[in-house]
């Protein structure tokens, strides 16, 4: 990490500005350039001393390409084509669109959504699957490949085969095993469920392990764990069926060579669960169809499965490796010991062997912790004062650790005084006050600038999307062109979101709309009574599900001066009948079942109370959007526009659910500021954005 406090602005007096007008060296364009989002990381089946991570490039229009590293020695390369995009639209939300074997790369390219296989950097890849019958109509993600290279077993998802009948009927979702020779050759393997994630063959390729579940639940809710023999690119005699009874959730499944133990050392299936409250993990016997703890406690490992490829534990030989999610940020704990380590949010873990003596490498030790001493645990991780950075760490028998960045994270010429740390925060909410609710609170921090005596800041409430989503901990650039600015920022972990267990995720059943505009009042009156904001200046932003709950607390409260909606839903009614598959029945739990509730679906919906919105917002929606399209968004900027209430709308060309093109980025963020500004009353110290608000 770049960051230094050489900055000749920090050394000087700092200047007397007030609060939103602080000159930044942060700007929207630092969100972009050379940036990249790094999810997955992956060690390499038969060749583990391959390490492999995706990078999603906001400056390459968004692409995302698969880089690989020889931990012998090498560097990192990218293996993609230059013009590949490797992304999947399984869900809508995709993830896990490529998976690494015996140094192949099999991936999907957003393009067409077909699978490819690529041999080596450079070559061109081999089709795997078929032309399908319209444009992106069958998906794949979530792959693996048997130990002879023969078989992809993956997920699929085919839109042109109906569960139904009509214009209505859904996509159908299924496991499927493409064959890795080029002969399209595919065959049907299981489609017993409305959703199916995560196959995983054992190391043996004698079982598969699988998880599945229905509408209405969601991957979070209620799962079941599937176990089956399998031989020759088919399923053989069901060995295990867990969480029939719908009293957890199962996630992450992965097979793991296991010594040490109990009982007989081979290979083990474990798998998250919650059944606990607490999503631990656990080794699913077969036998007995029982769970046996590995790694619990009060903190979640796992996180709901909004997109394939989650894995936040890993195993090899008598390690096991986890992450342990607190509210102050994530650890990684090992054989149940904490390793100390500069980050505070991992997204994935893997274990890769670092010396591979039949591949010609540096000679393992001879000592009876070979093994241990051979590996090493990969994860991408980012700390409050790094981006993220995928790095390889290795445990010396005295417990030293050595530490090496794979990839390192961007160097930001800041100073330190800009990268802060929030505090994190707990306060009452709920109508009697008698509930908890969390967040992270980012003070303005600026060394070159102070605010005129007397003056409180700007708060800015942010509301995480999902909702089942949490406020992130680690470096976030966004909100540092905030407090940076001296615009305060607290990021709500509202009732409904992870990683403090299931009973306080489930606390926005039936609530949605009500519990997390609570809580997001409540932060900000929690901040303004300690004296940390203007009462009078209080912000709200959000995107997605964050976005209804801006518009839903603009709509029946007059907390916020003003607020910003990112592709929000406005139309409950609306998003029930007009969505894609993964969420179509989300609501159910979330509002209630649709039609039974229409009135309750009516009351919560933003756009049935337009005669509630006073404050000034700002909208920004993509035009290719399917899982909030753009017509929510224009039905609640209309509204505002007939009631005279001021409005600015964005409408982006190309975009989906969310922002990757780094234009988009930037114009989305600048244009929130001046119009923050604009309605609040500061004038921002960058040049004057061009934005048109009607009703100002």
């Amino acid at each position: 990490m770049g960051a230094t406090s050489g900055s000749g602005a920090a050394m000087s007096e700092p200047q007397v500005l007030p609060y939103g007008e602080w000159p930044s060296p942060v700007t929207a364009e630092c969100l972009v350039q050379g940036a990249a989002s790094i999810s997955e990381v992956i060690a390499d089946p038969l060749r583990p001393w391959l390490l492999w991570w995706a990078e999603s490039r906001p400056d390459e229009a968004g692409r995302t390409a698969v880089m690989r590293c020889d931990l012998r020695g090498g560097k990192a390369q990218e293996v993609t084509p230059p013009d590949a995009n490797v992304r999947t639209l399984v869900h809508e939300y995709g993830g896990a669109g490529w998976w690494p074997f015996d140094g192949c790369l099999y991936y999907v390219e957003f393009a067409d959504q077909r699978l490819r296989r690529i041999d080596r950097p450079g070559e061109q890849p081999l089709l795997l699957t078929g032309e399908p019958t319209e444009p992106r109509a069958w998906r794949y993600a979530d792959g693996r490949i048997t130990p002879d290279g023969a078989w992809s077993v993956c997920v699929e998802e085919r839109h042109d085969l109906s569960s139904g009948t009509g214009a209505g009927a859904e996509p159908v979702n299924r496991l499927v095993a493409v064959a890795c020779d080029g002969s399209q050759q595919m065959r049907v393997l299981w489609s017993g469920a409305d959703f199916v994630m995560t196959p995983r063959l054992s190391p043996d390729g004698s079982k598969l392990a699988w998880i599945s579940w229905d509408h209405p639940n969601m991957g979070w809710d209620a799962t079941r764990l599937h176990v089956h023999e399998f031989e020759d690119a088919q399923l053989g005699a069901e060995l295990l069926v867990l969480g029939n009874e719908g009293d957890r959730s199962l996630c992450e499944p992965g097979w793991v060579m296991l010594s040490g133990t109990d009982s007989e050392a081979g290979s083990r299936l474990l798998v998250c669960s919650d059944h606990d409250n607490w999503w631990g993990l656990y080794e699913a016997c077969i036998d007995s169809g029982s769970l046996l703890p590995v790694v619990i406690g009060d903190f979640d490992v796992a996180t709901p499965p909004w997109v394939f490829g989650m894995q936040r534990w890993a195993a090899a030989g008598t390690d096991v490796a986890a992450v342990a999610a607190r509210a102050s940020g994530d650890q990684i704990l090992i054989n149940g010991r904490a390793l100390e380590l500069p980050d505070s949010s991992i997204s994935s873990l893997a274990f890769a062997r670092l010396h591979d003596p039949a591949a010609g490498g540096p000679e393992a030790s001879e000592t009876e912790s070979a093994d241990a001493a051979a590996t090493v645990l990969a994860y991408a991780g980012a700390g409050y004062r790094h981006e993220v950075e995928v790095v390889a760490v290795r445990i010396q028998p005295d417990g030293a650790v050595e530490r090496q960045a794979l990839r390192s994270a961007r160097s930001l010429d800041f100073d330190a005084s800009l990268l802060i740390e929030p505090e994190v925060i707990s306060f009452p909410t709920g109508a009697e006050g008698d509930e908890t609710a969390h967040a992270l609170y980012y003070k303005p921090a600026n060394a070159a600038c102070v605010a005129p005596p007397g003056e409180l800041p700007p708060l800015l409430v942010t509301a995480h999307g999902g909702p089942t989503a949490a406020a992130r901990r680690q470096l976030q650039l966004g909100i540092i062109y905030w407090t940076s600015r001296g615009i305060a920022v607290v990021d709500v972990d509202y009732r409904g979101s992870t990683g403090y267990g299931r009973s306080y995720r489930r606390r926005l059943e039936g609530a949605w709309g009500v519990s997390d505009v609570e809580d997001c009042i409540a932060a900000a009156q929690f901040l303004a009574d300690r004296g940390d904001a203007d009462p009078q200046r209080l912000i709200i932003r959000g995107g997605s599900a964050g976005g209804f709950t801006v518009l839903a607390a603009l709509a029946f409260h007059d907390r916020f001066a003003a607020g910003a909606s990112r592709y929000g839903i406005a139309d409950l009614e609306a998003l029930a009948a007009d969505t894609h598959k993964f969420e179509s029945r989300y609501l159910d739990r979330l509002v209630g079942p649709y039609p039974q509730a229409e009135e309750v679906y009516r009351a919560r919906s933003p756009i049935h109370h337009i005669d509630g919105f006073d404050a000034p917002m700002i909208v920004l929606q993509g035009d290719q959007d399917k899982i909030v399209p753009p017509s929510q968004s224009e039905m609640i900027v209309e509204a505002l526009k007939a009631k005279g209430v001021p409005v600015a709308y964005l409408l982006f060309e190309g975009e989906q659910h969310g922002f990757r093109k780094a234009g988009n980025i930037v114009v989305a963020l600048q244009s929130e500021l001046a119009f923050f500004g604009r309605v609040l009353g500061f004038t921002p110290a960058e040049a004057p954005v061009k934005l048109e608000i009607s009703g100002l």
